[in-house]
């Protein structure tokens, strides 16, 4: 290998023009790829925490309750009774056993955090201005575990008391509130005819979201029961789960066990599940086309490089160099060309990074988001450039062992 190295080295140098201009394709290439995939993934990670920074990866949802009507033999053609089944009336309905469906959920493999919470429709009131929101009482500590609640109070405490209350940046602005000021909250919708209650407001919070900071209204759980009618009940039991794309699998794992009606953060946003499938095909075929651009290049400046050497390769077959050996140089020149090549791309494409991450801003004048470059990702494109030379490099590396020595020589 010595040899080969050395062989190879001093091609490489000889034809310093077709080595540079294939390394900085090489680097193109490899930049290229990086700097769309990280791109791709710091988007994704970015869409998924906004998406499921605010909601459970599992919710466990009361049974659907329905009604069953005998229409009688006079409803159907041939005779026989005909059943309609349909809805009932809708209300509040409340999970059975809700306890026993936290312990089972948290025997699962791979979840991290129970909660079970309390929530319904509700009016929020103060002075002549009102708002339609949705009351949600939470045991704090329990419900931070899955959303992170308290790191999104941008005003007052993060706590949830009795007779208190957290409520959205963008409730507090259109009824006028600020932390310290109370609140009535009256369930029963816009009639305004259900049980009401008053709370002071221990924070203020941003989820990120206008709409949700317009309609949640966290409150202890007992406040939520009290003020819904549902004494003892919940709603919803949420879970947060180590592995995001195996949250299907478990779902589908409780719903066996169970028998309860249990809904994954993939079945609620499937569209978005879409997107991001379509995203990382698409990125995946950018890699694809890029490395076999970067083979033919790699192997169109090795086949030249063959005939332009055609008489020192003879040369040194003719003092004993074998066949074999001949083929290591011209691998080897391909790996050359892919490393130095793969790790320019690299530091390219985290110029371009720290660019994009810098430069690119929002209408509020902050960056879109923070693109880092994995280390992982960087070492995985580094080795698939110095495979791609590898491989671009057998067809010449065979021609070249293949030479005749007399033949090459008298050329």
């Amino acid at each position: 290998m010595g040899f080969a190295f050395t062989v190879a080295w001093r091609f490489l140098r000889e034809g310093r023009f077709q080595t540079l201009l294939i390394v900085v394709g090489v680097a193109a290439g490899v930049a290229v790829v990086t700097y769309i995939s990280a791109l791709i993934q710091g988007l994704q990670g970015n869409t998924i925490e906004r998406t499921l920074g605010t909601q459970a990866h599992l919710t466990v949802k009361p049974r659907e309750e329905r009604t069953e009507a005998v229409l009688g033999a006079g409803a159907a053609s041939n005779g026989t009774l005909a059943r309609d089944v349909q809805p009932r009336a809708q209300r509040l309905r409340t999970l059975d056993d809700w306890r026993g469906i936290e312990a089972e959920m948290a025997r699962l493999p791979g979840v991290l955090a129970v909660t079970s919470v309390v929530n319904g429709a509700a009016l929020a009131q103060r002075g002549e201005a009102s708002r339609a929101i949705s009351i949600i009482g939470i045991d704090f500590d329990g419900y931070d575990r899955i959303v992170a609640l308290r790191s999104r109070v941008v005003a007052g405490e993060a706590r949830v008391a009795p007779g208190e209350a957290l409520v959205g940046r963008q409730l507090a602005e259109d009824l006028g509130l600020v932390v310290g000021d109370r609140l009535v909250v009256r369930a029963g919708g816009a009639g305004g005819t259900g049980a009401a209650d008053t709370f002071k407001i221990a924070g203020l919070f941003d989820l990120g979201s206008r709409d949700l900071n317009r309609r949640f209204v966290y409150v202890t759980q007992t406040s939520a029961q009290s003020l819904l009618g549902i004494p003892g009940g919940m709603t919803n039991t949420y879970a947060r789960v180590a592995d995001l794309f195996g949250a299907a699998a478990l779902a589908a794992t409780l719903r066996a066990r169970t028998g309860v009606e249990v809904e994954s953060w993939m079945d609620s946003n499937a569209q978005l599940l879409s997107a991001l499938q379509a995203q990382s095909i698409s990125t995946g075929l950018i890699r694809v086309f890029t490395s076999i651009v970067v083979m033919l290049g790699i192997a169109s400046v090795l086949v030249v490089s063959v005939v332009q050497k055609r008489k020192e390769i003879g040369i040194l077959r003719a003092m004993g160099a074998t066949r074999a050996q001949m083929t290591q140089v011209f691998l080897l020149q391909g790996a050359i060309v892919g490393w130095i090549g793969s790790l320019a791309g690299v530091a390219l494409a985290q110029g371009l990074l720290w660019a994009f991450s810098t430069f690119a801003k929002g209408s509020d004048g902050r960056p879109l988001f923070v693109v880092g470059l994995p280390l992982d990702l960087a070492l995985a494109v580094a080795l698939m450039a110095t495979a791609a030379g590898v491989l671009a490099a057998v067809a010449p590396a065979r021609r070249a062992a293949r030479l005749d020595p007399a033949q090459a020589i008298r050329l």
